[in-house]
């Protein structure tokens, strides 16, 4: 076999090691996933089924439903992409064993010739007159030589079948298992899709309810959505407020609508955005209810809401905690005697609204997951539910590119 030839069986042997190598991590991650998503459903569920409601909200029930759904659909997305993989490992599986069944079934039929070869020309006698009836010692000692190499491939031949045996039975085995694995997959899926249209089947009866009602509804989130925006423009006050105190003593008439920082407050702001999308969660455990932007209410759909935030669900008695180290710029009162949090990192602000009571001032430095006080729980609807903004001085961001993984 020339060079070239050489090197282009060890290519694609190496490309083949390599694609399998990628195909088993892609599947453990992705089996990592399936798991970790079990994980979310039992909480969410856990959540929602922890809610003494007070009296019946058609919009939180059609709400709890759609994110079961959607968790549910995640999973079931995962699950494919698992069961995906898992076939082309299989298929590769298959290829090794017929491979390797070939290459056995040769090595077997060269053994068995050479054992047959042996027997007929190479008696013990025999092999001692090969080597008596040599010319000289140097003929005698290179058949010596030769019929220790013959002895020696042989037994190497022996244990290359032995070993190749061992490892078809192993791939065979692992074959099994993973057909096993399939085919609970396959049952996995269908049970999963089972709730998915239990839960749509359930939405639809309640959205149909919500329909009826639909005008009301409508106003009662315009409402709210009204509420909101009256906090938004106290917030945008308070930030105002905060950068004309950090120019003054500037140029007079210059009129600077971000803040002037020291360099100690520059320094934390590169800080802040050198962790963009590594920051933790606002709180220790919870799940997105509502994202960042405008976007059409997930009930009501006929109604637009324009979130500067994320809605945050979580369980009772759960603590807010800062994202990143800063300073507390200001506590807000809002209505209900709730309270709204800002902390400032530079000219970056984290702020997280709708808490029950506040375990800092201001003023205060802070570390970043330090506590900032217990998230309310709405004693109607029986839901915890953090609101959690970012801004860049008055332009508010998406956190979802700065919170890792939400």
């Amino acid at each position: 076999m020339s060079l070239s030839r050489y090197f282009m069986v060890f290519i694609v042997v190496l490309i083949t090691i390599n694609t399998s190598h990628a195909q088993r991590s892609n599947r453990r991650a992705l089996e990592a996933r399936k798991v970790q998503l079990k994980k979310d459903i039992v909480y969410i569920n856990a959540l929602l089924s922890n809610n003494e409601r007070k009296e019946k909200n058609l919009l939180n029930d059609v709400r709890d439903l759609t994110t079961k759904i959607k968790k549910h659909g995640e999973l079931i997305g995962t699950i494919s992409l698992e069961s995906k993989a898992l076939v082309q490992e299989i298929h590769v599986n298959k290829k090794d064993i017929t491979s390797l069944e070939k290459e056995l079934k040769s090595l077997k039929k060269d053994y068995a010739a050479m054992i047959l070869k042996s027997y007929k020309s190479k008696s013990q006698q025999s092999r001692l007159m090969f080597l008596l009836s040599s010319d000289d010692f140097n003929q005698g000692y290179k058949r010596f030589q030769y019929m220790k190499q013959y002895t020696e491939f042989r037994k190497k031949q022996g244990e290359e079948i032995s070993l190749k045996t061992s490892k078809l039975l192993r791939l065979n085995d692992t074959l099994k298992e993973k057909n096993k694995d399939k085919e609970l997959l396959i049952k996995d899926k269908k049970s999963i899709q089972h709730k998915i249209e239990n839960q749509k089947k359930r939405r639809e009866v309640l959205i149909g309810e919500v329909q009826d009602k639909e005008d009301s509804y409508r106003e009662q989130i315009r409402g709210f959505e009204k509420s909101q925006a009256q906090i938004a423009a106290q917030i945008d006050d308070i930030i105002r407020k905060a950068i004309r105190k950090s120019n003054r003593g500037s140029v007079k008439g210059s009129k600077s609508t971000g803040f002037k920082l020291t360099p100690e407050n520059q320094k934390l702001a590169s800080q802040f955005v050198a962790n963009k999308g590594k920051l933790p969660w606002p709180v220790a455990k919870g799940y997105v209810t509502m994202r960042y932007g405008k976007q059409p209410h997930p009930v009501v759909k006929s109604t637009t809401i324009n979130s500067n935030g994320v809605r945050i669900a979580t369980g009772k008695g759960a603590k807010a905690r800062a994202v990143f180290k800063g300073s507390v710029l200001e506590i807000l009162v809002m209505s209900g005697n709730r309270k709204a949090v800002l902390v400032q990192h530079g000219n970056y602000i984290s702020i997280y609204k709708n808490l029950a009571t506040v375990s800092v001032k201001k003023g205060d430095k802070l570390a970043t997951k330090q506590v900032i006080g217990t998230v309310h729980t709405d004693k109607i609807s029986g839901k915890t539910i953090l609101w959690f903004v970012i801004s860049k001085e008055l332009k508010t961001v998406n956190p979802k590119y700065w919170i890792h993984k939400m």
